[in-house]
């Protein structure tokens, strides 16, 4: 892949500039929400000719070395950073984006199903949430939780900002991510109890709403001024394939009261909002846009939610991000992934207010191969076409 070679030059401004409309350019613009471990460490060690150096906490908050003391263990995160940011950055990045706060959240868990790892680069263990239950069920269970654990996670997370702006290359930033929604819903309550007690007991789960939308909204605010952070891209999963999880009218009594703060935090710091969320948003995407104030929307499904239909009927009003299927992504052979991948391209590039990238992310089962082929018709196609 002869776009490996390449002298990068990240430019997140021009990413923003791109997202908001003000800008129409030849060149594809590509971001990730994740990228797996399992993958960086092939493209780091068989393509990049670097070493890969494991991060300190997993996703689902399976951890090595957590942020409590940060300066006692500052050297393994720095090592960590180094080789993500070089990942980023040979890869063509202009945006690493960051969950290490809500991993270290997450870390505190203790409901997960451990299962065997079948996919192409296995982490060995994949972890799955219980659904059943959690770790609140009741008003008990609500002052028995370590709420306040988090005021630490936030400032020892300042730390790791101020040794990131040492470190990212010109023109690279931080897109700081966490979760909000998804956090009682897959382990503090349980999908089922949290369904269960939307229905028996409201001011529980509201009141467990507003103590977990706190964490997130004072960890947003204690880190989104910082020079090295970018953007804020939140994460939150509101629905299936066929809509929204919960109802439009708790999504608005629950959840996007925040999501409004949230976004506020960033464009109070002439920064922008962009938000992940898998299911069929065809049902809020107007709430979304004119009432919260999101500046980009990202995650597809061509069965549900095709990109390209989400930028015929939406780009007039907001920035589109990603889209590539993870299902073609898998299973197509080159010549269709390649077709399939240049067919979003010239459907979305033209009027601008696009850039590329998977549906989703990243996933340890996505064929390496077929990671690069996506990137490669991203750098090519403007030699195509201009």
């Amino acid at each position: 892949m002869k776009f490996l070679q390449k002298k990068q030059k990240p430019d997140f401004e021009e990413l923003v500039s791109v997202l908001a409309g003000k800008k129409i350019t030849g060149d594809v613009l590509y971001a990730e929400l994740l990228i797996d471990e399992e993958i960086k460490k092939v493209l780091l060690e068989d393509f990049l000719n670097d070493e890969y150096f494991p991060p300190p906490v997993f996703s689902w908050g399976e951890k090595k070395v957590d942020l409590m003391n940060f300066n006692e263990k500052k050297n393994y995160y720095k090592k960590y950073y180094e080789k993500t940011i070089n990942f980023y950055y040979r890869m063509g990045y202009s945006m690493v984006t960051d969950m290490m706060f809500i991993n270290n959240f997450e870390s505190l868990n203790p409901f997960k199903i451990r299962s065997e790892d079948t996919a192409i680069l296995s982490k060995g263990e994949r972890c799955w949430a219980v659904e059943g239950t959690g770790m609140i069920k009741t008003w008990g269970d609500l002052e028995k939780f370590p709420w306040k654990i988090y005021e630490k996670f936030i400032e020892e997370y300042i730390n790791i900002l101020d040794m990131l702006e040492k470190m990212l290359p010109d023109g690279m930033k931080i897109g700081i991510s966490a979760t909000f929604y998804e956090e009682p819903l897959e382990w503090i309550f349980g999908y089922e109890n949290l369904f269960y007690l939307m229905f028996d007991n409201q001011e529980l789960v509201s009141e467990v709403y507003s103590r977990v939308g706190k964490i997130i909204y004072d960890f947003y605010k204690a880190a989104i001024s910082h020079q090295a952070v970018g953007c804020i891209f939140h994460a939150d999963d509101l629905g299936y394939k066929s809509g929204t999880m919960i109802s439009v009218k708790d999504l608005n009594s629950l959840i996007f009261p925040w999501f409004k703060k949230f976004a506020a935090l960033a464009h109070d710091c002439n920064k922008p909002f962009f938000l992940h969320s898998c299911g069929k948003k065809d049902e809020i995407m107007d709430i979304l846009i004119d009432d919260i104030g999101i500046d980009a929307i990202h995650s597809f499904e061509d069965e549900s939610y095709p990109v390209i239909k989400y930028k015929e009927i939406w780009s007039e009003k907001v920035g589109i991000m990603g889209g590539v299927d993870i299902d073609k992504l898998v299973r197509y052979d080159e010549d269709d992934l390649r077709l399939y991948i240049r067919t979003i391209l010239d459907s979305c590039m033209p009027q601008g207010r696009y850039i590329c990238g998977t549906g989703n992310s990243v996933t340890n089962y996505v064929p390496v191969k077929n990671y690069l082929i996506l990137l490669e018709e991203c750098v090519n196609w403007k030699e195509k076409n201009f």
